[in-house]
């Protein structure tokens, strides 16, 4: 596969080999001590893993490791999704590991997501000997053609004495450019055989050079763009919290006084609070961000890669709007949307030299007029705010559930969350005003992934408290990585917003199935009638099935009882806690854009399309 760079911004905080230098002496080791050694000197210290025959070798040294800290996990998707969720919360590489055959396939989704979401990631596999590949021997999977579109890159292990080499290569290209998943497969011969360890090993990557410092004259095009605009925008993507450029991007957002807007993947990145940001983008975001952008003159895209669901139908996103696309990755620009000022380079890079060039251009008295810009703005923010209704049977609001969470959580809490309804309300109802204090499946949209990640987040981030809002749905695919929790010290809170449901798919079926709901109820059986079941014949029964895996279980069905509830979950720190939340279950998510059709045709609530009048689009 080639080693070509594909996106969002850079990240150099794992430690990373030198390519020559002052060599540690040369031990003699088996391959696979050579594999622990090997992981100790690029910086790794957790490992989310399970055993099998392939893998087996390592798993003898890794036991002597005083440096490693292995978690093992109930499933290879919970250590994917772990090892993503202490990447997303440390900005550290995330390291997984499993066998051969089925534990490798079981890593596939988290590989995918981490891939779609940009996320540093090494995968370990162990594979069979060497002698027996491509003779369907027993537990034999093509992990390494497998996961080829899903990976920035692989590497297929066969000689003990390249294990240092690959192990450096694979953190380095999981780490630098745009970040991305990194899968090691190692022939078990190769983890027996007998070999040399020496570190650091000679780095050889011809053809891999990330592009991190933009081109100057892209950024003056791009300063004068922005201070001649009337209606800019600031699209912000994941990559500026990938690229630790959160601090500039706020010093740009305040030198040109341009409204902010913050994907999904980019919460934390610019403060909820600040007055310049006007929400998340997007199918589900607010009117005001996913206006903005439709109305626009100017979107400064950085470290973003006009995804589907932020763009609506393609050809009627933005028609008014020239476009300055900044992003690590060359391939993500164009690739959507033409841009009329396309920057390579690194997020950080990139803000900083614009601040210095928007300087320029101030000084030189080219200033942008954004007064009538902010004064539609400001009213459509009035007008259309994220808002929820109570529920008229006094039952519980998930809307108000997630909010109190939010403002119930000490400061610094990191949220983790699943995919669907819970997912987008995290998003409205929680402010974010720090990086890397939610994680989230933003491309792949992976039910499964929020309980595992909030296990790795708190073992990377030790000290912060990590809530899991996670669906019903959700939480039945990977809720057997609580007992990981409770058997490794690792005391996550996870909230369980039950609606009885697939809620997003309910939704859809409400809207456009003629609330036909084929296969969404999930608490009861064939020829249900799709009411909530009564509290007698809960299946399965939250509470007890969290109890039996060690947590602390709570139920909470009334308004009256949120407050005390969830304080009495934030005040339990000695093993995981899960609060099944019974919400009602006909909730929607507001606003919202048909998938396939225009951001102009938005809906901030049912049958409510937000009145813009015609003045905005001169």
């Amino acid at each position: 596969m080639p080693m070509t760079e594909q996106a969002t911004g850079a990240h150099h905080p794992q430690p990373r080999p030198r390519s020559g230098g002052q060599h540690s002496a040369p031990e003699h080791v088996t391959g696979a001590k050579s594999l622990i050694r090997s992981l100790e000197e690029v910086g790794a210290d957790t490992v989310f893993g399970i055993p099998g025959g392939a893998i087996l070798p390592a798993y003898d040294p890794l036991m002597d490791s005083t440096r490693v800290r292995h978690v093992l996990v109930r499933h290879e998707q919970g250590a994917g999704h772990a090892a993503t969720g202490y990447a997303q919360a440390t900005g550290r590489v995330g390291v997984c590991m499993a066998t051969s055959g089925p534990g490798a396939t079981n890593l596939v989704t988290p590989i995918a997501d981490a891939h779609m979401d940009s996320v540093p990631l090494v995968a370990i596999t162990g594979q069979v000997a060497s002698k027996a590949i491509g003779t369907d021997a027993f537990q034999e999977a093509d992990i390494v053609g497998i996961t080829m579109p899903i990976t920035k890159h692989n590497f297929l292990v066969t000689k003990a004495e390249d294990i240092p080499r690959v192990i450096a290569q694979a953190f380095h290209i999981a780490s630098t450019g745009r970040p991305g998943p990194v899968l090691v497969d190692i022939a078990k011969d190769a983890l027996q055989a007998q070999t040399t360890f020496s570190w650091p090993p000679v780095m050889d990557l011809p053809g891999y050079r990330p592009v991190t410092k933009p081109h100057a004259k892209q950024i003056r095009e791009a300063a004068k763009l922005i201070t001649a605009a009337r209606r800019p925008v600031l699209y912000v993507g994941g990559g500026v919290l990938k690229a630790r450029a959160t601090a500039e991007l706020k010093v740009l957002a305040e030198l040109t006084g341009a409204p902010v807007t913050t994907t999904l993947m980019a919460l934390g990145a610019f403060p909820d609070s600040h007055p310049l940001h006007v929400g998340m983008p997007g199918m589900h975001g607010a009117v005001t961000a996913v206006t903005a952008l439709q109305k626009a003159d100017l979107i400064v895209a950085l470290g973003a890669r006009f995804d589907d669901r932020v763009t609506g139908k393609l050809d009627s996103f933005a028609p008014h709007a020239k476009i300055v696309h900044a992003d690590i990755d060359p391939a993500e620009i164009g690739k959507n949307r033409e841009a009329d000022v396309p920057i390579v380079g690194d997020a950080r890079e990139v803000i900083a030299d614009l601040v210095q060039a928007v300087q320029k251009e101030h000084s030189e008295g080219h200033r942008g007029d954004y007064t009538a810009w902010w004064k539609d703005l400001s009213r459509w923010r009035e007008t259309y705010p994220l808002g929820y209704e109570q529920p008229a049977d006094g039952s519980l609001s998930p809307q108000q559930v997630i909010e109190r969470i939010g403002q119930l959580a000490p400061e610094g809490t990191i949220f983790a969350a699943g995919v669907g309804q819970h997912q987008m309300w995290s998003a409205h109802f929680i402010q974010y005003e720090k990086p890397a204090t939610w994680l989230n499946s933003g491309g792949a949209g992976t039910m499964g992934y929020a309980v595992p990640a909030a296990m790795g987040a708190k073992a990377g981030a030790q000290d912060q408290t990590v809530w899991a809002i996670d669906g019903d749905g959700c939480f039945q695919m990977t809720n057997q990585e609580l007992t990981t929790c409770a058997l490794n010290n690792i005391p996550i809170k996870v909230a369980i917003i039950n609606n009885g449901a697939l809620g997003m798919v309910r939704q859809w079926q409400t809207l456009f199935y003629n609330q036909r709901y084929s296969n969404t109820v999930l608490h009861s059986g064939p020829g249900a009638d799709g009411k909530q079941a009564g509290a007698g014949t809960r299946v399965p029964d939250f509470v007890k099935l969290s109890e039996a895996m060690g947590c602390y279980a709570i139920r909470c069905e009334s308004p009256a009882d949120l407050d005390k509830v969830i304080e009495e979950a934030n005040s339990v720190n000695d093993r995981p806690v899960v609060v099944d939340f019974i919400v009602h279950e006909d909730a929607m998510v507001w606003p919202m854009v048909a998938a396939g059709t225009s951001n102009d045709e938005i809906l901030a609530a049912r049958d409510v399309r937000p009145d813009f009048g015609d003045s905005e689009d001169d």
